[in-house]
């Protein structure tokens, strides 16, 4: 009933911003073709209300820009499988409107999922040839939902394999390409979502972070993406990295978007333990929370030593020191900040590393007829990147989590969220600040280096990255805003007020409106 009233408080604001228009009719007058490059959820809806478009055209022009972009064209490489069934199913909701019954705002509207997402019907290959084969027993519990909500899944997007990694390269399908730079890597693991949904392949898509996966590749093209709080998303029926901390949600090119995904996906789930408060820490619905205004009334801070590090970082920096001065002229309050003793708590990916065994042997024992059901086997296989070799084996060689090097780094964890939370409290922070990446996203085959994943990801907080501009080469970055436990509405809201206020949203010109493309 919770998600019900959600999904309806976000569909009633979403048409209250289009005027109220509802009905199904065609207008009277004729109108230009709806263009999908860069197009809103709230556009895409208003639109198939007003007869301009149906879901199923939709699905036909976000399949033209793939077939245009994805491997012909700047070749970004972001799909690794088309749904068959994603036309059918966009007609069938297409009747139901005709009927009468919208769902709310993500009816009809084309979505990308990260193939390590199961959907029934499909195999969830994690970018691996050795999973090429493994077909799901049903939807995960996210996909379930967004269906539900009537969306329509249009295919399955590259990762970086195994989700063991930030540049996105697999064995499955190779390199994909930033399309801001194609010679550039699009962040990762979730940098095929993420390229994706900058080249206004889909309207939104799904990514998952273990430490950065959602995060990073929303900033090197230009998104927004959110990693809840520990539990504010099931993980059912997502392949996992790491089970204490994996988290699975939306990236889009917007906050708005992102809002109304969230209202659709979050959520207590019984099978995902992890989820059991998140119910009672859900608002009615995120976007009736997003405040334009809301910078006026907030107190950030800046997290020193996570913006500069090295000269490498001052392309980056000088975008966030810009920033930090639109945050001044919007209103909030900015201090800089220190945390004793955070990097030192913040040095380790023992609990990642050591549970991944055990979280992928795992999901394998549940999937009948899995072509494969040990790490050790898919060693022994050898057919993946060999930019995962030292880490699937490293992570092989753990026999158990019963260690004191383990146990540890997780009880580690604890303290450094208390930590943050303490500095917060004392200065009356909303959100600490900081870029989600101090670099670039790198040329393809060189090391990509400047992450901050670990702040949020080791200690279960949210955090929330928005657009913060461009470098002078024409390079996205990201802002990261980090806040306490179950505060992802002040989070939104408070992004929401720095999109509004700076509009650093741009589209890459690698991909532009198809009848723009150069002859």
């Amino acid at each position: 009933m919770a998600r019900l009233r959600r999904v309806g408080l976000a569909f009633a604001t979403v048409i209250a911003s289009l005027g109220g228009c509802t009905s199904p009719e065609r207008p009277l007058v004729p109108v230009e073709p709806l263009e999908v490059t860069e197009a809103s959820i709230a556009e895409l809806g208003e639109a198939m209300a007003m007869g301009r478009v149906t879901s199923e055209e939709l699905v036909e022009r976000y399949l033209a820009r793939i077939g245009a972009y994805d491997q012909q064209g700047p070749a970004l490489n972001t799909i690794i499988a088309l749904n068959p069934d994603a036309s059918d199913a966009a007609r069938s909701l297409d009747e139901e409107r005709a009927a009468g019954n919208v769902r709310g705002p993500l009816h009809g509207v084309p979505i990308l999922i990260k193939d390590n997402y199961d959907l029934a019907g499909m195999p969830t290959t994690n970018g691996s040839v050795a999973l090429a084969e493994l077909m799901p027993p049903d939807d995960g519990f996210q996909v379930r939902r967004l269906k539900e909500a009537g969306a329509v899944i249009l295919g399955k997007t590259n990762l970086h394999e195994f989700a063991r990694g930030i540049t996105t390269v697999g064995s499955r399908a190779g390199q994909t390409r930033n399309p801001y730079d194609t010679e550039r890597n699009p962040g990762g693991s979730s940098g095929g979502t993420g390229a994706a949904v900058a080249a206004s392949f889909a309207a939104v898509g799904m990514g998952s972070d273990t430490c950065g996966s959602i995060r990073i590749p929303s900033a090197h093209n230009n998104l927004t993406g959110l990693r809840g709080t520990q539990g504010l998303s099931s993980r059912d029926g997502v392949f996992p990295l790491s089970h204490t901390q994996d988290i699975a949600g939306p990236m889009a090119r917007s906050v708005t978007d992102l809002a109304l995904v969230l209202d659709a996906t979050v959520g207590s789930d019984p099978a995902d333990p992890a989820t059991a408060d998140a119910d009672a820490n859900i608002p009615i619905s995120y976007v009736t929370g997003l405040d334009a205004g809301a910078l006026a009334s907030a107190r950030v801070g800046v997290l020193r030593g996570y913006v500069r590090q090295g000269p490498e970082d001052d392309a980056v920096g000088a975008v966030f020191d810009g920033a930090m001065e639109d945050l001044a002229r919007l209103g909030a309050e900015v201090e800089v900040v220190a945390i004793d003793g955070l990097a030192q708590l913040l040095d380790s990916y023992v609990v990642l590393s050591s549970e991944f065994k055990f979280s992928v042997e795992g999901y394998l024992a549940a999937v009948e007829d899995a072509p494969v059901s040990t790490l050790d086997a898919i060693i022994a296989d050898g057919r993946y990147d060999a930019s995962i070799d030292e880490r699937l084996n490293t992570s092989n060689a753990v026999t158990t989590l019963d260690t004191a090097e383990y146990l540890e780094a997780f009880a580690r964890r604890a303290e450094t969220a208390a930590r943050i939370i303490a500095v917060m409290d004392e200065r009356d922070l909303d959100a600490l600040l900081y870029p989600t990446m101090r670099q670039v996203a790198a040329e393809i085959g060189r090391p990509q280096g400047g992450d901050n994943c670990r702040i949020s990801a080791n200690t279960g907080l949210p955090a929330l990255t928005v657009q913060a501009g461009f470098t002078d080469e024409g390079m996205p970055v990201g802002l990261e805003w980090l806040g306490r436990p179950w505060s992802e509405s002040r989070l939104l809201a408070l992004g929401y007020a720095y999109e509004q206020g700076t509009r650093h949203r741009r589209a890459p010109a690698s991909t532009p409106v198809l009848g723009e493309r150069a002859q």
